[in-house]
């Protein structure tokens, strides 16, 4: 009943910039947060950064200062701007929401994943 598209992935050399997107569409009355998360083959996923409905944000240690997550609420979309991008950035990217449909109900959905991958 909710999707989430992401978009925005590629191939960067290390200092580049990239920015992925990710929309939600389907029976939405509200979004109470939309997170990016990260995984690399073979370990756990990470939660990269998160943004809420009130736009307070939290990031790991690992990406301070260097990825800024936004949303724009009237397009249910969530932004991950990364810039000054390591090697060790290479990884599938997630989008994550949760909040509640029309119907009452809540969810917590998942995007099909992007990939990002830093090297020379």
């Amino acid at each position: 009943q909710v999707q989430l598209v992401e978009s925005g992935g590629g191939s960067v050399q290390p200092g580049g910039s990239l920015r992925l997107s990710c929309a939600a569409s389907g029976i939405i009355s509200g979004i109470y947060f939309m997170a990016w998360y990260r995984q690399v083959p073979g370990d756990q996923r990470e939660r990269v950064a998160t943004i809420t409905s009130s736009r307070s944000t939290n990031y790991v240690d690992s990406v301070k200062g260097r990825f800024t997550i936004s949303m724009e609420s009237a397009k249910k979309t969530v932004y991950l701007q990364m810039n000054s991008l390591k090697p060790e950035d290479t990884a599938v990217y997630y989008c994550n929401a949760g909040g509640s449909t029309s119907n009452g109900r809540g969810f917590d959905a998942w995007g099909q994943g992007t990939l990002v991958t830093v090297s020379s």
